[in-house]
């Protein structure tokens, strides 16, 4: 297998590279850096900065605004992103939306595409994906599905309640998971400002790079047309598939670039703060915790484009997307630590910003499928003898 990076795709990461230092690290000290992600204001201004660059939205066919790229090149282009926590923000390719404007472009009817996906490669709205539901209802065991679509004459009534909903505050579209009865799990298209639709409020979580946070949301009665279903009815477990392998993998990729930038900063630190008589990278113990950091995010990078490259071959890669969701989501945890280590006491303070990254980057262990239940889908399709 062959990773050597196109002409083409060395002079995006360059570009990107170059954009995130000169015009995105900079603003991550903005006073509209909230506790639930950036506020409206300045998500529109970094998103700004990437259009002008003409780096917005690089993961959307350029039918609909736009560049293209192959899940190799996200895989490039999304850890440039990463480097700062703004980053995925300016260039339009943060979680949900990145995974939401996969799934319309795949799913989607045209009129729906016109609708909403134009709007969201534009960077002109935000949107969130309403699956995770409080006890009793879906969390890591989907077929626990609580959230109902009644049909009626005009259309279905959408009743249920979904937590740990990212982005859901600010959002114009909502992508709602719902079991129809005597059908299955169906995927609703809505608008959040619905009459229908309450926001209850936004959860307080370790991570706050996100923008919208992460909502408690409920639908009392939300009426929805038949046009407003995503695809076919009673498919939404398997258009989650095909949302979730690449959001898996897209996620390994940013939280890359944001170890990387720990990684960095812990190197620069190690090289520069003196004990013992000597700089404290040249003590076994620092400088072992470097070559780790190192070692764990080359195996990352591996990873990663190698289920990117079996996407871009039009394969699901569903064990492949698993696989590396707990590879890297538990590496970049170890790099993140070790930096954290590194700058001793000032690892866990704000003078830089690895303390934040640690904090945000713990809960990717958790979402989108936690690092145990990976585990547990891998081994089944062990046992079955059907692992690739």
């Amino acid at each position: 297998m062959n990773f050597d990076l196109s002409t083409e795709l060395r002079d995006l990461q360059a570009r990107i590279r170059t954009f995130i230092a000169d015009e995105i690290i900079p603003l991550e000290r903005d006073p509209r850096c909230t506790t639930h992600g950036p506020d409206a204001a300045l998500c529109q201004l970094l998103i700004g900065k990437a259009r002008s660059a003409g780096l917005l939205t690089p993961h959307v066919a350029s039918e609909y605004g736009g560049l293209g790229l192959t899940h190799v090149g996200r895989a490039v282009a999304f850890e440039e992103a990463g480097y700062s926590m703004l980053g995925p923000v300016a260039l339009n390719v943060f979680a949900p939306d990145e995974g939401n404007m996969h799934l319309l472009e795949a799913v989607a009817s045209a009129e729906q595409k016109e609708q909403w996906l134009r709007p969201l490669t534009a960077g002109e709205i935000r949107s969130c994906f309403c699956m995770t539901e409080p006890a009793p209802g879906a969390g890591s065991d989907p077929s626990m599905l609580a959230t109902l679509a009644v049909p009626d004459a005009d259309g279905y009534v959408i009743t249920g309640r979904k937590w740990f909903i990212t982005g859901a505050d600010g959002a114009r579209l909502a992508i709602i998971m719902a079991r129809v009865p005597d059908v299955g799990a169906t995927m609703f298209l809505a608008d959040m400002r619905s009459s229908g639709i309450v926001l209850e409020r936004n959860m307080d979580t370790l991570d706050h790079c996100f923008p919208g946070g992460h909502g408690v949301v409920r639908f009392d009665g939300l009426r929805v047309p038949a046009s407003a279903i995503l695809g076919e009815l009673g498919e939404g477990f398997r258009y989650a598939q095909v949302r979730l392998s690449p959001a898996r993998l897209t996620h390994c990729m940013r939280w890359l670039g944001a170890a990387r930038r720990a990684h960095d900063v812990a190197v620069d630190y190690a090289r520069n703060r003196h004990a013992f008589g000597k700089p404290i990278g040249q003590h076994e113990g620092v400088g072992f915790m470097l070559a780790d950091n190192e070692m764990d995010m080359h195996v990352s990078r591996l990873t990663i484009l190698h289920c990117a490259s079996l996407l871009d071959k039009g394969q699901l890669a569903l064990h492949e997307s698993s696989r590396a969701k707990v590879i890297v989501s538990e590496a970049v945890w170890r790099v993140a630590d070790r930096c954290v280590q590194i700058l001793g006491g000032q690892g866990t303070t704000s003078e830089t910003v690895v303390a934040r990254i640690f904090a945000d980057m713990r809960a990717f262990r958790i979402y989108d499928g936690p690092s145990e239940v990976h585990r547990w889908s891998l081994a089944k399709r062990i046992l079955k003898g059907v692992a690739p």
